[in-house]
């Protein structure tokens, strides 16, 4: 890979032309991540999180690497219906809702149309989102594809290590739920399994390592039980679904996974810097221009307040990258209108100058821009829009 200097350089000199705040990716990055992503997969098919992609373009470069015999990239994990269906209306052919849905006209939507029904499976993890998609059918007969979302938490006593998400945990629950579905006329063809506390979690220490291996070691375990029970229910599984970036190596090497997910991998946000199964190669910035010199150690720049979600605090603000040596202000961060920033490089920024930053999370960065500036390794600059550039805003 290219040195961050020479990457610096290459995406200056094919934005030059345009004003900031603009949002690029270094495709050879890029590249080089969706080919580490597959093989970290070690042949398991990857599923691409679109919530963390956020345009088609990118999605196609990533899905456009193939399945070959040795892995690669196949269908796409939906964050919202109304985003599925108008990826499969652009031609997608196999999305999985990776959360479930109450969203009534778009349910209508899928049950009236076969090709919908064919494409898209849903994500269900009680009776009770069955009842949901009847009511929006109107009908009791809606032969939709159903995936159950179990949760992969580590439990120990009262404590509980990961994301609060399904109430399925247990082979029986698994079991109670596909039964009801399959009684009610829905097409059990999975289930999915998301280890946040191992996939999400830098590798900070020994201790977290060891909370890790001991979550994979019990999952893999209850994961079995689990497919085995639902198996009974509805026969072979289509989709046993597991992992994200940060846990690619654990999620693959379970014989019942079918397929494994990620997203995040592709652009490599600062959240990711920190773990020690990969190597990280950021692949998406965003610059910000210099505006005015408040004093000669600080430069206040244009716009920049792009907060990550999850839990407030420092890990989810911008971090300035280059020039090196910049800092954001402690009691101003990242604003809405302007950013200042300090430290070394600052009295060197003059008015109009660029700053490069990196987001804390992936996708995200694109509900903030309508276009992408993708950079080849030449030097040429190819524009995409983002889900926002095709007017799309799903939540």
């Amino acid at each position: 890979m290219p040195s961050e200097s020479a990457t610096r350089e290459r995406l200056d000199a094919a934005t030059r032309p345009l004003d900031p705040p603009l949002a690029a990716v270094d495709l050879p990055a890029l590249r080089a991540n969706v080919a580490d992503l597959a093989r970290r997969a070690g042949g398991t098919p990857i599923r691409v999180a679109s919530k963390s992609v956020r345009s088609r373009a990118v999605l196609e470069e990533a899905l456009g690497s193939g399945l070959t015999a040795n892995g690669g990239f196949r269908g796409v994990m939906s964050y919202s219906l109304r985003e599925a269906i108008w990826l499969v209306r652009a031609g997608a052919r196999d999305v999985l809702m990776g959360y479930p849905v109450t969203d009534r006209g778009a349910l209508a939507e899928l049950a009236s149309d076969p090709l919908l029904l064919e494409s898209i499976t849903l994500m269900i993890d009680c009776p009770e989102h069955l009842d949901v998609v009847h009511a929006a059918a109107g009908s009791s007969a809606v032969p939709a594809r159903v995936c159950l979302d179990v949760d992969a938490s580590l439990r120990i006593g009262p404590v509980h290590l990961g994301v609060r998400r399904s109430p399925l945990r247990t082979p029986e629950s698994a079991a109670a739920v596909a039964r009801a579905a399959k009684r009610r006329g829905f097409s059990v063809v999975g289930v999915m399994f998301y280890e946040a506390q191992i996939a999400g979690l830098p590798d900070t220490s020994a201790a977290v390592r060891l909370v890790k291996r001991a979550s994979a070691a019990e999952l893999s375990t209850r994961r079995g039980l689990v497919v085995d029970a639902v198996t009974a229910i509805a026969g072979t599984l289509e989709i046993v679904n597991s992992g994200g970036t940060g846990s690619l190596e654990v999620s693959s090497a379970d014989r019942v996974v079918t397929e494994v997910t990620a997203g995040s991998g592709l652009f490599v946000p600062t959240l990711f810097d920190r773990y020690r199964s990969f190597t990280p190669r950021p692949a998406m910035f965003f610059a910000l221009s210099a505006v005015r010199r408040p004093t000669p150690k600080i430069a206040t720049l244009f716009s920049g307040g792009y907060i990550a979600s999850g839990p407030a605090g420092a890990s989810r603000v911008p971090t300035p990258v280059w020039p090196a040596g910049l800092a954001l202000l402690r009691n101003e961060g990242a604003g809405e209108v302007q950013t200042p920033v300090t430290g070394l490089a600052a009295g060197a920024l003059r008015i109009g100058d660029r700053v490069w930053f990196r987001h804390a999370k992936a996708g995200e960065l694109c509900e903030r821009f309508t276009d992408l500036h993708l950079v080849d390794a030449d030097g040429t600059r190819t524009t995409v829009p983002t889900y926002r550039g095709e007017g799309q805003c799903f939540g």
